[in-house]
């Protein structure tokens, strides 16, 4: 049924029960799997400030913790994905939309199932916080498997 599915993940709790199902669907479908996380740029505003306060390099700064956090969150999706009996591919992206970044990634490499978590937020928290699992569904033709 699906032959390649996008797991994205963000390494909350919530993402890894997403994480989880993903892998447990994947492994009796033969399907291949990748797994993406993005992560925010640093803001200019973030960058100056801490040049203000005495940080010499603020964007090689954030850029050498965001791939130590990186190398972390794959060695223990790796782990899980090996538990399940499942090979993945690993993806990290830096963008300012999550959601654009998993349609993106799950169109150019050819994915016929999303699977990502959702605290299901509704009304006004969903209006205030935003909703990127709102923004897949609306922007994209696969679909999309939420796990709540």
């Amino acid at each position: 049924m699906y032959k390649h599915i996008l797991i994205a993940t963000d390494g909350s709790e919530l993402a890894r029960k997403g994480l989880a199902h993903g892998l447990a669907l994947a492994k009796p479908l033969g399907a291949k799997v990748t797994v993406l996380t993005v992560s925010a740029p640093l803001s200019a505003e973030m960058a100056r400030a801490a040049r203000l306060s005495g940080v010499g390099d603020p964007i090689g700064g954030y850029d050498h913790q965001i791939d130590a956090l990186m190398k972390e969150r794959f060695a223990s999706i790796e782990q899980h994905a090996s538990e399940h009996g499942v090979t993945v591919d690993l993806e990290h992206e830096i963008d300012d939309s999550p959601a654009e970044a998993i349609v993106r990634s799950a169109k150019l490499n050819g994915c016929d199932l999303i699977v990502m978590s959702s605290h299901g937020r509704r009304g006004v928290q969903k209006v205030l916080l935003g909703s990127q699992t709102a923004e897949v569904l609306a922007n994209t033709t696969i679909p999309v498997l939420v796990i709540r």
